[in-house]
């Protein structure tokens, strides 16, 4: 009773009634990208456009994206919750709402948005609700978060085209990934940005289905 209890807490999203408060200012976090020197917060390059990417654990996702061509910066955060600024400890309580991901400042014209989403689809399991692989809670649940309604239009279909193609392999589950326009992004920590340049041999659950997306 007591493990179902507990998976339940961590993998049901609070209420505003019972989210942690949060905080009015930001959290300090890196100046820079540990890997290319750029701006985390930007200014970014004209052209260049963003979206916000949760694979599970933020560690290997970020370095996933950070290594395409075109992809002008990463960083990791928080999204898709209800507690403002929260903290790395607050949201793995499941209280703030949030899921962990990647912000992807990316060329178009270099790393078109079909490439950064079959990356996404193909590089962990869509199909695991609140959780990925050993990592259970709300913020290990998959999301897209978009700024735009082409984003939103491109990541719908490349879902529907992913889970065609998973319904072919027998995979057997429907997709859960949450694919909504952004709310407010949260930088995390400073500690956690660019963790595995950092930390070579550092935690990576990422783990795919072994299917291709037919996209891209």
């Amino acid at each position: 009773m007591f493990l179902n209890e507990l998976f339940h807490k961590k993998t049901a999203k609070p209420t505003t009634e019972n989210a942690l408060p949060g905080r009015a200012t930001a959290l300090e976090t890196a100046k820079t990208h540990y890997v290319n020197g750029k701006s985390l917060k930007g200014p970014y390059p004209a052209g260049t456009k963003s979206i916000l990417l949760g694979m599970g654990c933020f560690w290997g996702a970020e370095r996933l994206f950070w290594q395409i061509p075109g992809v002008y910066v990463t960083a990791v955060g928080f999204a898709g919750g209800i507690t403002p600024n929260p903290t790395y400890r607050e949201t793995t309580t499941g209280l703030t709402g949030h899921t962990e991901v990647v912000l992807v400042v990316y060329n178009p014209d270099v790393a078109p948005l079909s490439k950064l989403l079959k990356t996404f689809f193909e590089e962990h399991d869509p199909t695991q609700g609140m959780r990925q692989g050993n990592d259970v809670g709300t913020t290990y649940r998959s999301a897209i978060y978009t700024y735009d309604d082409e984003q939103l239009s491109e990541a719908e279909a490349a879902r529907d085209s992913f889970q065609q193609a998973l319904d072919f392999a027998g995979h057997g589950e429907k997709i859960t990934t949450e694919i909504e326009p952004a709310s407010e992004f949260y930088f995390a920590e400073a500690e956690h940005q660019q963790y595995l340049a950092k930390n070579p041999g550092g935690y990576c659950g990422l783990k795919g289905t072994g299917v291709s997306c037919p996209i891209g």
